[in-house]
């Protein structure tokens, strides 16, 4: 019998009638990644150049390409420690003592995860309660948000339009507000604004946060990729209350590896750990052999791709400005928000589909970032430079039609 024949013959598993109710209802209220769903709509337009993902174009170097090749032949097929391999963790340790002037023991204080996403989620659920308050400055990744109701807190959102950043001010003024705020989620440099914390600033919110008893959750997965200023992470001002997630996925272009790290005080790390062991039990040996690799040797890809990153950032700004966009640059990772001009349609959403159909370039809503993102895009300048050069003729042929129409 062919596979064609059998399919014809085979039962199909749909669900008994009584069980149609059945499922977790908080999962169930969480709609799935609006991000990846106006990807996969736009993907479906013949010539669409996509600016949606926070995908480097970058190939993985070839020496940690070789470095994971050499673990599969050397037969790193097994079970490795939850926490990671003592040989990768030892290298985080010291990856992160040269970038933060923090020592993290390598047993007990590092747990290497399955990308910085489950860091999030292993981070939320190991030091978290149901109940309790969270803050999240917006716009953010949706990913926190929807990670924070799934597990039953209270979140406060604050909008930080237009610098994008939680200024030390702010904070205070939040704080005095929700005195019961357990936590706090911090990302910088910003996804999606790409809006990162002077040293300056960054020291007047540590100083806020010293005087609590609030958990941080510092997501600094795009350290490595900051421009025109030094990148000072919360590790380094407060490594006693703070939770680092971080990872190789965006400084050597492995988003497909999916190796991130947790670092923070032991006593806190205990509880992560165990979320760790029963989500994912361990992270991909030869992956985890690559990772070591890209943190020993890899210092030079980051320094060559930050370089390129910085030149179609500055490329992609200037197309944008030219069609009428308003637009800051960002300081750091790979993405440029921008309003959207007020002649053209002010429904973000509507107009990321208008823009995908009728000038082939695919963007991400401002508005699926919460509070501050509405009128706003997302792109990523993480494609090739001839893709962005394209993109932004694309860009503004559609913005010269909406000007000849009002001459019109």
């Amino acid at each position: 019998m062919n596979l064609t024949s059998q399919k014809e013959r085979a039962l199909m598993p749909n669900l008994k009638v009584s069980l149609t109710a059945r499922g977790n209802r908080a999962i169930q209220a969480i709609p799935p990644s609006l991000i990846r769903t106006v990807d996969n709509r736009i993907s479906q337009i013949p010539d669409i150049i996509k600016l949606t993902l926070g995908e480097p174009d970058f190939e993985v170097p070839q020496h940690i390409k070789n470095a994971a090749k050499l673990a599969i032949d050397q037969n790193f097929s097994h079970y490795a420690p939850s926490a990671g391999f003592l040989e990768l963790r030892q290298e985080i340790s010291n990856y992160l003592l040269k970038a933060t002037n923090t020592y993290y023991q390598p047993e007990g204080e590092i747990t290497v995860t399955v990308g910085a996403t489950e860091g999030i989620y292993t981070a939320v659920q190991g030091i978290f309660n149901p109940g309790d308050t969270i803050i999240i400055p917006t716009p953010s990744f949706p990913l926190y948000h929807a990670v924070a109701e799934l597990m039953g807190l209270n979140i406060v959102t604050v909008n930080t339009a237009p610098e994008y950043l939680l200024t030390a001010n702010k904070l205070a003024e939040l704080l005095i507000k929700y005195p019961q705020a357990k936590g706090i989620i911090l990302n910088y440099p910003n996804n999606p604004t790409g809006a990162t914390y002077s040293p300056e600033q960054a020291r007047a919110v540590a100083d806020i946060l010293r005087q609590t008893d609030l958990v941080v959750l510092s997501d600094e997965i795009y350290a490595e990729l900051t421009y025109e200023q030094h990148h000072l992470s919360m590790a380094t001002l407060l490594p006693e209350q703070t939770i680092l997630i971080s990872g190789c996925s965006k400084s050597h272009a492995m988003t497909g590896y999916r190796i991130g790290y947790l670092a923070g005080p032991a006593e806190l790390m205990t509880s992560i750990d165990k979320i760790h062991q029963f989500v994912v039990t361990t992270a991909a040996s030869p992956m985890m052999k690559a990772a070591e690799e890209s943190l020993r040797h890899g210092q030079n890809d980051i320094i060559q791709m930050r370089t390129i990153y910085q030149q179609r950032r500055d490329l992609l700004l200037n197309a944008l400005n030219l069609a009428g966009f308003t637009t800051t640059t960002p300081a750091g990772a790979f993405y440029i928000f921008a309003r959207i001009p007020t002649n053209m349609i002010q429904d973000d959403v509507k107009f990321v589909y208008d823009l995908a159909e009728k000038a082939q370039v695919g963007v991400i809503p401002g508005s699926i970032f919460g509070p501050g993102g509405e009128h706003h895009i997302r792109l990523s300048y993480a494609a090739s430079t001839e893709s962005l050069i394209e993109a932004g003729r694309r860009i503004q042929n559609y913005a010269r039609q909406y000007q000849h129409s009002a001459v019109i």
